[in-house]
């Protein structure tokens, strides 16, 4: 009965009219370019206070800004799959765009009219080689959920295993290739654009985009994402993820172990069903951790549709078309990044985001570094486990926003999973903080995940000599970027007395002298007793050291003469 409503509900949706399986590349170009030149439009006229009725002021600009990213988040679902996609995919790119864009992207609903019965057969058959009916024991015409880039149907095979079978939405990829054409011109447009193109990489936002929207529409790499995910949790029994038949696979079907389970917002379900809320928060983001920092393989849309619990409380995780990867190199440079915050050094964490690619260097790097500092000081005022990851990537984006900063999106896909994550864990406990339970996580890369207990005092001492001989290494290049701040202005000279610094040192040698005097008078009267006591050899050694520091006080008396000559 329930997938019944939901069938009905999504045919009452309106008809798109990209919901066929042959689009006009023309009127595709007409529509998208209708709607980037009337966004064009909009923008120019925000920034004319005659627009504004009884004049410009800062409510009535954020007010604009917000109907204006209602009519985006409403153009993008007329305009289809490909537009949907894009929107989710820049709801996380708050450096690029202005908040009340980035909240309403993040609302846009990946729902859509089902297509029909027939079309799923012919599909099957295509790929398969077999129909539905020899491949299947049983098939439900009726989805389970529709989205833009396909539909689910619960089936079962022929040995009697349930499984649920995602097929793509017909002429997806005829969709993706017209669009993305246009999508290269637009792109090529804002980045040759005088204001908006300056430092923001449009084509390789582009081609990033390229990239996860083809490899979300992959099902069999989708099918490898699964089983590398379900391999990395295999020694979990409290993370399930849905087997894949690869029999009943192909790139537009992918069939999966049928895992049905309450879903993770479903907060009054999972306490009907006994199920402990604060426990599952923890599990939840332990799980992504583990995925993040030891896996370097991450689920990089954990939003809850993606999530469930099983009736045994295991965690059960859906959907692997979109996942992330961290590198090795870029673990390395986000320790760096993470040991420039904990010790508040803005200028560290300012090489680290270049080297990673998030911040493009620029003549003058002061403003961003000061941004940064200031960032960090607020940020270390709070205990670490007392952070919230929402408050901190907000801060983040608002300093970016308008800056240099580019960030990859494997760094927004990982800010916006904490987040998420975040919420559902408050959800479910109103007490949960994510940075608490992260809090072991960073230790462990703080100290490199292997520090015997035993050998503290050797790998401190590494530590140290390999920090010594890394300075020393780069100590030409900090001469060379001297010289660049030089030669471009950034050196911030300090200005001091000659004469000040004169009469310091003066004062200093005087204090010095009388130390020497001090030491003088003992050493000759320990001399002297020695040698009235018949100590003669010891009084002469005594006597030795008053000689030596003698000469040194007539030195320094010398120097003092001629700092009196010079005043």
């Amino acid at each position: 009965m329930s997938s019944q409503r939901s069938l009905r509900g999504i045919n009452q949706d309106k008809a798109y009219r990209w919901n066929r399986e042959n689009y006009s590349r023309h009127r595709r170009f007409v529509d998208i370019w209708t709607f980037v030149l009337t966004l064009l439009f909009q923008l120019w006229l925000n920034g004319k206070p005659w627009s504004y009725p009884g004049g410009m002021t800062d409510a009535k600009q954020a007010a604009r800004r917000k109907t204006q990213a209602i009519w985006i988040r409403d153009t993008f679902l007329e305009l289809g799959p490909t537009f949907i996609k894009v929107g989710q995919l820049f709801s996380t790119r708050s450096d690029l765009f202005p908040g009340e864009y980035v909240e309403e992207l993040s609302k846009l609903q990946d729902r859509v009219p089902a297509f029909n019965y027939d079309q799923v057969e012919a599909i099957v058959k295509k790929d398969l080689g077999k129909s539905v009916s020899e491949l299947f024991d049983n098939f439900d015409p009726i989805p389970l959920a529709a989205a833009s880039l396909g539909q689910v149907h619960k089936a079962q095979l022929q040995s009697g295993e349930e499984v649920v079978v995602k097929v793509q939405r017909p002429g997806l990829r005829k969709l993706f290739t017209i669009d993305l054409q246009i999508l290269k011109g637009i792109a090529r447009y804002f980045q040759n654009h005088p204001d908006w193109g300056r430092g923001r990489d449009w084509m390789g936002i582009y081609e990033e985009c390229c990239r996860i929207l083809w490899e979300e529409i992959d099902y069999l790499s989708e099918g490898r994402n699964a089983d590398t995910f379900r391999r990395n949790f295999r020694t979990y029994d409290w993370v399930k993820v849905p087997r894949v038949y690869w029999r009943y696979t192909s790139n537009r079907v992918l069939t999966l172990e049928y895992a049905p389970g309450i879903k993770i917002s479903h907060y009054e379900a999972l306490e009907a069903a006994g199920l402990d809320r604060k426990l599952l928060a923890q599990l939840g983001a332990r799980a992504y951790l583990q995925q993040l920092l030891n896996d370097g393989f991450f689920h990089a849309d954990p939003h809850p549709g993606n999530i469930a619990v099983s009736p045994e409380g295991s965690l059960i995780f859906y959907d692997f078309g979109m996942m992330g990867r961290i590198k090795a190199n870029v673990r390395e440079g986000l320790m760096q990044t993470l040991f420039g915050v904990a010790q508040k050094d803005a200028s560290r964490v300012v090489e680290s985001l270049v080297a990673l690619g998030a911040l493009s260097p620029v003549d003058d790097m002061g403003p961003v570094r000061r941004s940064i500092q200031y960032m960090l000081d607020h940020f270390m005022d709070k205990p670490f486990e007392q952070q919230s990851v929402s408050e901190i990537s907000d801060d983040l984006y608002e300093i970016a926003y308008g800056q240099p900063f580019r960030f990859p999106a494997t760094f927004t896909f990982v800010m916006r999973a904490f987040s998420t994550l975040e919420g559902v864990g408050k959800g479910l406990d109103p007490e949960f903080n994510f940075m608490e339970v992260a809090k072991p996580f960073a230790l462990q890369i703080m100290t490199n995940g292997n520090s015997p207990e035993g050998n503290t005092f050797l790998n401190e001492l590494g530590r140290q000599a390999a920090q010594v001989s890394s300075t020393a290494l780069g100590l030409p290049r900090r001469i060379e970027d001297t010289i660049e701040k030089l030669e471009r202005g950034d050196i911030r000279l300090r200005v001091r007395s000659i004469e000040s610094d004169r009469i310091l040192r003066r004062m200093s040698s005087i204090q010095i002298g009388t130390n020497y005097a001090l030491l003088l008078s003992a050493f000759t009267l320990s001399a002297t007793i020695l040698f009235v006591n018949g100590q003669v050899g010891l009084a002469l050694v005594v006597a030795l050291v008053a000689a030596a520091i003698a000469f040194a006080l007539i030195r320094l008396l010398r120097r003092l003469d001629r700092y009196d000559r010079m005043l």
